[in-house]
């Protein structure tokens, strides 16, 4: 298993700037290595990405030198053991609101003795079974990332509660969806969304885990930065494209 440069930054007290990827060709893990992304997050909660599509956009990644992870669609025992044993580096998880369910992610993503995740040597994380299998349960366990959405009302006050949890190495705040649970759908920059929003940044940075979050524009993630936010996704493959492309276009035909 390769060494998780993500984590390991973060660990270093950077901070590392990632998108959301929507497009399944595996050309895009390229094009973003390129463009000089420290890591993505395909998006399967929201996107429909078939098994082959997972497995080539994960190769492409390796390949080019990005770190992949995955947003499944839940928080799922056999979900995450799938992508995890196709090679992602780690999974982020939406809807992770209470302690117990935290501690279930943690336990569906480590091998024992941390964990519950099924092990098959077999399979592409682990060199299709050419790999040493407790050096691979050791690298895994060392190395595959836990991203726990805060994201609903509910999470936020059991924001304590969560963070006591070990295993967790990014608690990833969703704007968009926090608003939802507020009752102000669509608008996060309402006072109470950002009360929640700083209050969970504050805490989880206190309790030495990292935060995560989106950010919209270059400024935008500049300032979370500043703010000790250390897993930043910026826009997403789709975003960037309608929004150059709009630019460009409005500035050519005045």
């Amino acid at each position: 298993m390769r060494e998780n440069l993500l984590k390991k930054k973060i660990k270093n007290g950077e901070s590392a700037i990632g998108t959301f990827v929507k497009l399944t060709d595996p050309a895009v893990p390229e094009l973003l290595a390129l463009a000089g992304f420290d890591f993505f997050v395909l998006d399967t909660e929201h996107v429909a990405v078939d098994r082959e599509q997972l497995t080539n956009i994960v190769r492409a990644a390796d390949a080019a030198g990005i770190t992949p992870i995955v947003r499944v669609r839940e928080n799922n025992q056999v979900e995450i053991l799938q992508n995890l044993d196709l090679g992602y580096a780690g999974v982020q998880v939406p809807n992770v609101d209470t302690a117990e369910a935290t501690a279930n992610l943690v336990s569906y993503v480590k091998y024992t003795p941390m964990g519950v995740r099924g092990l098959s040597p077999s399979v592409r994380a682990c060199n299709y079974g050419t790999c040493g299998v407790q050096e691979y349960i050791d690298a895994a366990n060392e190395n595959t990332m836990v991203i726990s959405h805060c994201e609903t009302k509910t999470c936020v006050e059991n924001i304590d509660e969560v963070l006591k949890v070990d295993g967790v190495d990014v608690i990833f705040i969703g704007p968009m969806d926090l608003s939802q649970s507020y009752g102000v759908p669509g608008k996060p920059g309402e006072p109470e969304v950002q009360a929640a929003i700083e209050m969970v940044t504050a805490k989880t940075l206190a309790a030495g885990k990292a935060v995560g979050t989106v950010a919209g524009t270059p400024e935008a993630a500049r300032k979370l930065i500043e703010k000790g936010v250390q897993y930043i996704l910026l826009a997403s493959d789709q975003g960037m494209i309608v929004k150059w492309g709009k630019n460009a276009i409005g500035q050519i035909r005045g």
